[in-house]
């Protein structure tokens, strides 16, 4: 197949360094299976007598190292069998058009993961509202009144953009916080920025998981995600705040109940963030599945199991045979 992963342009500018990076090992494993890979972030892509394009570097190995080539090409996508939509927020303006640019594609001919109409149509923050019976106590508004309400009925709360990630402008809040005004001042723009309120759930200093949802099912290996430092949250991709993790019952239980919609929704791959049986995020954009250190931690080859599943599931859509030729890495 041929294939292109739209990525972030920080990752792609640091290309050969990114083996952090989901979209590295999926790259990589895609090449050891024998398809054709590509790379481009969202500003290469183009409209040309009303077909979408893109300019592209092919990705290949060298002395058994990840390279990407200098010059990219302009290449219609309707000639890739499959396209990874996944830049990193914010989704602003530039995400939007990107999406616009995506859905003129025919997806009969190109399977795009995530879909854009998904990615535009729903957004990470607001998604857990789609699942209210797995989802905590949540507000969404820039009505500075409404947030204090909220605050004097649950004590504490969070407070998240509805556009960012890696809990970049994400607060904590108390009821009698001195800070509480400025904070939500600050979060809504003085009440011109929408936020999500969510309960604060004390289990988070455990840490959260991040599930790894794969066309149609949550997989058995996940990664609790510790606070850093004097931090509330996760904030620090690095091996010491990342540990090994057993699903419980409740977790086991959301795949039950969120697969079937996400797949309807044209979401194939995504990141479900809980914390005691309770997801506060759904991420769709670029989730992160933690592939170097869940091998690590595991003893796997996190990277195989999901290409695998998304190789069966792109050939399923378009009517074609898996590789079976893999070369090695």
């Amino acid at each position: 197949m041929k294939i292109l992963f739209i990525i972030d342009e920080l990752e792609f500018k640091y290309f050969e360094f990114n083996k952090l990076v989901t979209n590295f090992w999926l790259n990589v494993e895609f090449l050891n299976r024998a398809h054709k890979v590509y790379v481009a972030t969202k500003n290469m892509l183009n409209v040309k007598n009303s077909t979408p394009w893109c300019f592209c570097a092919a990705t290949y190995f060298k002395n058994n190292e990840l390279y990407k080539q200098i010059n990219a090409q302009n290449i219609p996508l309707e000639t890739f069998d499959a396209i990874f939509f996944r830049p990193d927020p914010p989704f602003d303006i530039n995400y939007l058009n990107a999406t616009y640019i995506l859905s003129m594609v025919n997806q009969e001919k190109t399977v795009i993961l995530n879909s854009p109409d998904a990615i535009r149509n729903k957004n990470e923050k607001l998604y857990i509202n789609d699942f209210p019976s797995i989802s905590p106590k949540n507000t969404v508004t820039s009505n500075p009144k409404q947030i204090r309400e909220f605050l004097k009925e649950n004590k504490e709360i969070v407070i998240k953009p509805l556009n960012r990630c890696f809990s970049s402008g994400v607060f904590y809040l108390y009821e009698g916080d001195k800070n509480t005004n400025t904070i939500i001042n600050t979060a809504t723009e003085n009440g011109k920025t929408t936020v999500m309120v969510q309960e604060f759930l004390p289990e988070i200093k455990e840490g959260d998981k991040r599930l790894i949802f794969i066309c149609g099912e949550i997989l058995d290996y996940s990664v609790q995600k510790v606070a850093t430092n004097d931090d509330f949250k996760f904030n620090e991709h690095c091996d010491k705040n990342l540990k090994s993790t057993n699903l419980t019952h409740y977790e086991k239980n959301i795949e039950n109940i969120v697969c079937e919609k996400l797949l309807q929704d044209g979401v194939v791959m995504a990141g479900l963030d809980t914390i005691c049986g309770k997801v506060i995020e759904i991420n769709i954009t670029s989730p992160c599945f933690f592939i170097k250190e869940i091998n690590s931690l595991y003893n796997i080859k996190l990277e195989k199991i999901i290409v695998e599943k998304l190789e069966n599931y792109i050939c399923k859509k378009l009517n074609i045979r898996p590789a079976s030729v893999c070369v090695n890495y």
